[in-house]
């Protein structure tokens, strides 16, 4: 669900419910000390018998009011000290709001967003349209095929009051656009596996990119075949859905097309993964449906970059294929040959994704020559093993890439945290009868690094590459000030961040 949010200067319309802020020890704004004094010091009294509510970010107390008052009740909403605010935290205290708006039931909202001259971190305009990113975060529900929703929501519309409004409404309409990826990332990954295969995946790319102005080519397996396209041809040969690679294309640079190296995204797009013949334990196996996580994600990025007219341009490519178990299955000890020329010995079926990635990498570096890479895949279990679900483990080859993914990563509070690529993770995938196998000697040791080891094997000397393992990061059973349970839409909110830093004409 997307609110209907608007910034003004003043109250548009009656609301039932006012959201002011509190600062740390419990400082009231300056409409919270309005409002207050209007209801005879209602808040001060409040705020002084809530020995749990501090003023802390991200707290919320909600205080009644009058049947003759102009509001139903005021939620006061924390921000901590002022000089600690930022993006990460106006995202967080906005999601931990919805919380409490959703709980009182509260329909039309007013937010109070008063100026702070002591902000240090953010500004004035972007904490409020920040605050508001984060509501629109929280407010992300699935209920697509519930026959009927038990997910009430009573939120119609949010007014944010501030002096700054027609800047932070610009400001907001940017986030606007990437909460939509987000959104669209989400939805995504939260589809069953029979209405999200390779074909009906590539459906969906269509009638959400093409509209915006992304250009999408489709590679069917007799193409991809043609291409000698081994890898991703290999994951999907035991399904009765046949595999796809979508390439789509954003040309929004100011520059030339002929001097314009794009920027590239590779997504693993495994709809489902049954492990193949080395199938997978019953037990969870149904959340392998997020297995295209980094797929969702690219996709996600590539709709935001469009919806607010990025100034770049983006290639991004997905290899969309689904791993289960047949006659017709790929099996351990197999010889494929894949799109590069390098050859692969199978010794595990349910390490596929490299496989799919393998041949994306080289198509994106083959027909595009990018200034970099960087893929994205929910790719080992070894990788929610060191980092859980709290930090997506990257892999990079070039320092100045990383310095920029990491400020992306503070500025947007998606957690990144760079593992190492090392020449023996890279040795410990040759193979003795192949070029390569798709299993580190180490077995299950160093698993996530050994799959980035692999994937190395199909960097071009020079190419900036980063390989961003999302295994943890893609969902989670543990609900997030901004994130629901399950699909998280993580690695949208970065990569824009990163793109608009570093790569994009202004």
């Amino acid at each position: 669900m997307s609110l209907n949010v608007i910034f003004s200067k003043s109250l548009k319309s009656k609301a039932d419910t006012a959201v002011v802020f509190i600062y740390s020890d419990k400082t009231l704004s300056s409409s919270a000390k309005e409002i207050d004094k209007a209801t005879n010091g209602l808040i001060g009294a409040a705020l002084k018998s809530a020995a749990k509510f501090s003023g802390k970010s991200g707290e919320t107390l909600v205080i009644p009011l009058m049947l003759n008052a102009d509001f139903d009740r005021v939620v006061c909403l924390g921000l901590g000290r002022i000089e600690d605010v930022d993006r990460d935290i106006a995202e967080m205290s906005g999601g931990k709001l919805f919380q409490t708006l959703e709980s009182v039931g509260a329909a039309k909202i007013v937010l109070f967003a008063d100026e702070i001259k002591a902000l240090k971190k953010i500004k004035n305009e972007e904490l409020s349209a920040h605050i508001a990113a984060g509501i629109q975060l929280k407010a992300y529900k699935f209920v697509k095929y519930k026959s009927k929703s038990d997910e009430n929501v009573f939120i119609e519309c949010l007014n944010v009051i501030t002096s700054s409004n027609i800047k932070t409404s610009k400001i907001f309409s940017v986030l606007d656009c990437i909460v939509q990826g987000v959104y669209t990332a989400r939805d995504l990954v939260n589809e069953p596996p029979n209405h999200l295969s390779p074909v009906k995946y590539v459906d969906f790319i269509n009638k959400e990119l093409k509209p915006l102005g992304i250009d999408i080519n489709v590679l069917d397996e007799v193409h991809m075949k043609k291409l000698g396209m081994g890898g991703i041809l290999a994951v999907g040969q035991g399904s009765a859905n046949p595999p796809r690679m979508v390439i789509m294309r954003w040309n929004g640079s100011n520059k030339k097309k002929s001097k314009t190296a794009p920027v590239a995204l590779v997504g693993k797009g495994v709809t489902f993964d049954a492990g193949g013949i080395s199938v997978k334990p019953a037990a969870g196996m149904d959340e392998m449906k997020m297995d295209m996580g980094g797929s969702a994600a690219v996709v996600g990025t590539m709709k935001a970059i469009a919806l607010r007219k990025a100034k770049v341009d983006v290639v991004a490519i997905v290899g969309l294929a689904e791993n289960m178990p047949s006659g017709s299955a790929y099996r351990p000890g197999d010889v494929i040959k894949s799109y590069s020329g390098k050859t692969i010995e199978i010794l595990n079926t349910d390490a596929e994704g490299r496989l799919v990635l393998a041949d994306c990498l080289t198509y994106v570096q083959k027909k595009y020559k990018p200034c970099f890479v960087i893929d994205v895949a929910t790719l080992t279990g070894a990788m929610m093993v060191a980092l859980g679900h709290e930090y997506c483990g990257t892999f990079v080859n070039d320092n100045i890439l990383w310095s920029q993914m990491e400020q992306a990563s503070s500025d947007t509070g998606e957690k990144l945290w760079r593992m190492p690529l090392d020449l023996a993770w890279k040795k410990d995938v040759k193979s003795q009868i192949a070029d390569l196998r798709n299993l580190g000697l180490s077995g299950r040791y160093a698993g996530a690094c050994t799959a980035a080891g692999f994937l190395e094997h199909f960097i071009e000397k020079e190419m900036p590459w980063a390989h961003m393992d999302i295994a943890g990061t893609a969902w989670s059973k543990k609900e997030k000030p901004t994130v629901p349970k399950f699909a998280s839409g993580f690695g949208v909110r970065v990569l824009n961040q990163l793109i608009f830093d570093n790569y994009e004409d202004k």
